[in-house]
């Protein structure tokens, strides 16, 4: 080919490449800015911390519940993380987070300073809480003394007995407006609880949502309160808080009306934060 040829050739060939390159250049920027767009759309909604007691009778109802966080976080977008131990929880790590899950975590091993922390969050309501099964064992234990700020918080309880064969039993809604209980039946059964006892009825200390009617126990056992709350609120707090005594096991999961209750409780925890 005679250098004539060759600068026709070249001079004809140029601009394609300017043009695929333009186009090419147009493409990427667009997706960019889809991509940047759709990021900033998907802020997560909230934060929350899980404080989750690992290992042990209660792992199934842990793991369980982890699993279905994990889901429900998916499709309500917002995000968590899990501890497993309150070590690192202070008021500036708390600032962060506008949800603390007590998923069967016990009051015990918690340092002084996590406590303090812990106590000024509920105290000025600076983010809700949710509180499962374990979270009231209360008293002695494992070489740690009782923690009074938050046998307060329960209403003045002390842990004192548990049906350890676990039995069915038919829970009754007392609050039936409450949020938490949006859809829900007047009454419905959980399967195979343990149903921890305490050394007082925290009715009167505490704002009682749903009781379970012992008399329903199946097994019967004699390990009962009489009257024997398992979902209560302390409004003295102001922090939105909710306590269930219920979460011994991850079957608790196939019960839908247990799934129906944690959504509305979620969504209830969260609401204007």
């Amino acid at each position: 080919m005679d250098p004539a040829h060759r600068m026709v050739f070249t001079s004809a060939y140029r601009p394609g490449i300017k043009i695929a390159f333009m186009k090419r250049y147009f493409i990427l920027f667009f997706m960019t800015t889809l991509l940047c767009s759709g990021t900033a759309q998907a802020q997560p909604k909230f934060k929350a911390i899980v404080l989750a007691e690992r290992g042990g009778h209660h792992e199934s109802f842990v793991v369980a519940g982890l699993n279905w966080l994990k889901q429900y976080a998916m499709q309500e977008n917002f995000d968590y993380i899990v501890l497993n131990k309150p070590d690192t929880i202070t008021k500036e790590f708390l600032k962060d987070y506008q949800l603390f899950i007590q998923l069967n975590f016990p009051p015990y091993m918690w340092s002084d300073g996590s406590k303090a922390a812990f106590e000024d969050y509920i105290d000025n309501g600076k983010g809700a809480w949710i509180g499962f099964h374990h979270a009231s064992l209360l008293g002695e234990f494992d070489g740690y003394r009782i923690w009074p700020w938050f046998s307060d918080f329960l209403g003045g309880i002390r842990f004192k007995n548990y049906i350890a064969a676990r039995a069915d039993g038919e829970v009754y809604i007392e609050r039936k407006r409450h949020p938490v209980f949006a859809g829900l039946p007047s009454h419905f059964n959980l399967p195979a609880e343990e149903w921890y006892t305490f050394d007082k009825d925290p009715r009167e200390n505490v704002e009682v949502l749903a009781t379970v009617d012992e008399n329903s126990y199946k097994p019967t056992t004699d390990i009962k309160m009489g009257d024997h709350p398992v979902i209560w609120i302390n409004p003295n707090k102001k922090a939105r808080n909710i306590y269930f005594l219920f979460g011994h096991h991850g079957g608790l999961f196939d019960v839908k009306e247990f799934r129906q209750l944690l959504t509305n409780t979620m969504n209830w925890a969260v609401k204007d934060k």
